[in-house]
């Protein structure tokens, strides 16, 4: 029997010596690399943390103790310890167990994830809840040092000392060094802090002291500063500690024995404490530890290559080619990105004009504002960003952007599905608040080559910010009589039919799909979403029925604001908008979601015939 087949819940890891655990993690590994071969998800990030999460759940008590994962893209050690191995080959699938922390699968759980920099924050609320109702247990935020890159992790770290003795932070540090240390005695003093002996021995010390009459209080303030004097002198960094947190670190993220001792000095303490975690990203499968990056979020993958096993040009690619093309004739083209350069195929360009190309960190609200900056100093930024993540600077994209005027050009990748990611990275919101913005134009390309078409209008033919919003994966297929004329909107078929589906962007392929199906009918495709042409209205004045398709929420999304363009243009034709209807979409694959919310072919094809 393996470790892994003794392991039903946390109480089970607690039963396991050393040795028994070191191999524990590599049957978790194994079955890890596995599942994300064969289903896709991260890897590189999961593999890094095996031997961390393992140490915690050995010391703290999982419900009880509080552990949040930041971003949660970290979770998966944690899932298969918490009584879902044998559901762990469901990862990300439809009905299957999320890629993320999700409270509805566990009450170990306890919060809903996906975003960057937000633990810290939740954990504190969730500590000082705690504290007023007097319940037991520790509160322990894991964060990565990327995570720190975005400003909410600063903030709530400024609010982290404020009368909190159950928090516990750990840093995951798997990248860059974030507090440097001098030498061989600055090593051993973190050994000899992390103690589980020395913490008793100094408690005892604390307690004895405290006993003696007059000058107890004085010896032990002199004792505290005298340490935090010498501490300063052996570690260049004490940012951590200046925030008042007692700092321990850094401590190997993969030697088991230290990651315990560390843990349970930390429980043990009545103040708020931060772990310094050093770990390999990917580490145990060599091909990831290469190139993290690449195993960060991943396909579906060959074991023995690493190679993905699926294969093919996206609007990534495309976009990236693109700006590539437009960079070499123009050096005002620069390109931003919020750490998605891989993801956004921006790396040739990084390549290529390293100077024009800019990685904040995540932290998109500094990336917009960033750009505002460029901009109105007379360069043309490209904002390259996932549409999920784009919610997150809504303000500055209407506040250091719009108001200003200034011209920004804001590609929106995973725009509509994104199949198995699930709820939080679905990109189905940007169409309704974008739609809000003044002086924004928002164009909608189903294609490559009006992709590219589409940011040549946005660099050189409008004069205030612009979005394009595509889809994850590749171009939509289109009639061969189809051609993109740089209008609005295009009419494909008879106009003079009298059911019209209006859609925009991959939607209009299952649209054009069904017109062989339907008579009498034909397909109003929307380039430009924002702002919608008046020019509609006469296109439509005679039709009978409207049905409007699109991947987006529907309270604010393109098809209200489609229909009140109709109602105020007098056109009098019955109308259905079918859409997502105020609620989040759950993890699929984009076929199934298409299927479910009634935007695949055959479902254009029943609706119109009004069978569903």
């Amino acid at each position: 029997m393996s470790y892994l087949d003794k392991v039903n819940s946390p109480k089970d890891i607690k039963k396991l010596n050393i040795d028994e655990l070191d191999e524990l993690c590599q049957e978790i590994r194994s079955l890890m690399i596995k599942t994300v071969s064969e289903n896709g998800g991260h890897l590189a990030s999961n593999l890094g943390v095996v031997e961390l999460t393992v140490a915690l759940h050995k010391v703290f008590n999982s419900p009880t103790d509080q552990i949040v994962f930041d971003v949660g893209h970290q979770c998966y050690t944690h899932k298969i310890l918490t009584g879902r191995r044998k559901e762990f080959s469901t990862l990300r699938t439809e009905n299957g167990i999320s890629g993320f922390t999700r409270p509805v699968e566990s009450p170990h759980d306890i919060f809903s994830s996906g975003h960057s920099s937000t633990s810290v924050s939740a954990a504190i609320g969730l500590a000082k809840a705690k504290a007023l109702k007097g319940d037991k247990g520790k509160v322990i935020a894991v964060i990565g040092d990327g995570a720190l890159t975005g400003g909410l992790a600063y903030e709530a770290l400024n609010n982290s000392s404020i009368d909190t003795d159950n928090l516990i932070i750990i840093l995951n540090d798997n990248d860059m060094s974030i507090s440097k240390n001098v030498g061989s005695v600055a090593k051993e003093l973190t050994h000899i802090r992390t103690s589980p002996k020395y913490y008793r021995f100094k408690s005892k010390v604390s307690r004895g002291l405290a006993k003696i009459p007059k000058f107890g209080a004085q010896i032990t303030r002199f004792i505290t500063v005298t340490n935090q004097r010498i501490r300063k002198k052996l570690y260049h960094s004490t940012f951590f500690e200046d925030l008042g947190l007692r700092y321990y670190g850094p401590i190997d993220g993969h030697d088991m024995q230290s990651l315990i001792d560390a843990l349970t000095v930390a429980k043990a303490h009545s103040h708020s404490v931060l772990i310094h975690v050093s770990t390999v990203k990917g580490k145990g499968y060599d091909f990831a530890e290469k190139n993290p990056s690449k195993f960060h979020g991943i396909g579906k993958f060959n074991i023995d290559t690493g190679e993905p096993l699926s294969k093919g040009k996206t609007f990534s690619d495309a976009f990236g080619e693109n700006l590539l093309s437009f960079a070499e004739k123009d050096s005002r083209i620069c390109a931003i990105t919020a750490a998605m350069a891989t993801g956004t195929g921006l790396v040739n360009f990084a390549n290529k004009y390293p100077k024009r190309f800019f990685d904040v960190g995540i932290a998109e609200q500094h990336a917009v504002t960033f750009s505002s900056g460029l901009a109105k100093n007379g360069m043309i930024p490209f904002f390259a960003v996932y549409s999920t993540f784009l919610q997150r600077s809504y303000d500055q994209l209407v506040h250091d952007v719009a108001m200003q005027g200034l011209k920004v050009i804001f590609c929106i990748d995973r725009a509509g599905f994104v199949g198995e990611d699930g709820e939080s990275h679905q990109g189905v919101f940007d169409t309704a608040y974008l739609m809000s913005v003044p002086d924004l134009t928002v164009f909608a390309p189903a294609t490559f080559d009006e992709l590219s078409s589409m940011m040549y209008q946005a660099a050189y033919k409008e004069e205030k910010a612009v979005a394009i919003r595509y889809p994850r994966g590749g171009q939509a297929v289109l009639p061969e009589n189809y051609k993109y004329e740089k209008h609005a909107f295009d009419v494909i078929g008879d106009s003079s039919n009298d059911i019209c589906l209006v859609t925009y962007g991959r939607e209009t392929e299952p649209c054009c799909k069904a017109l062989k199906e339907c008579d009498n009918a034909f397909v109003l495709k929307l380039n430009k979403i924002k702002p919608l042409s008046s020019e509609i209205a006469d296109v439509l004045k005679n039709t009978k029925k409207i049905f409007f398709l699109e991947e987006g929420i529907k309270s604010g999304g393109v098809g209200e604001c489609f229909a009140e363009l109709l109602l105020e243009n007098g056109v009098n034709a019955e109308y259905r908008h079918i859409c997502i209807n105020d609620e989040f979409v759950k993890q699929a694959s984009v076929d199934s979601q298409l299927k479910k919310y009634c935007l695949d072919a055959q479902s254009v094809i029943d609706i119109v015939n009004e069978k569903i």
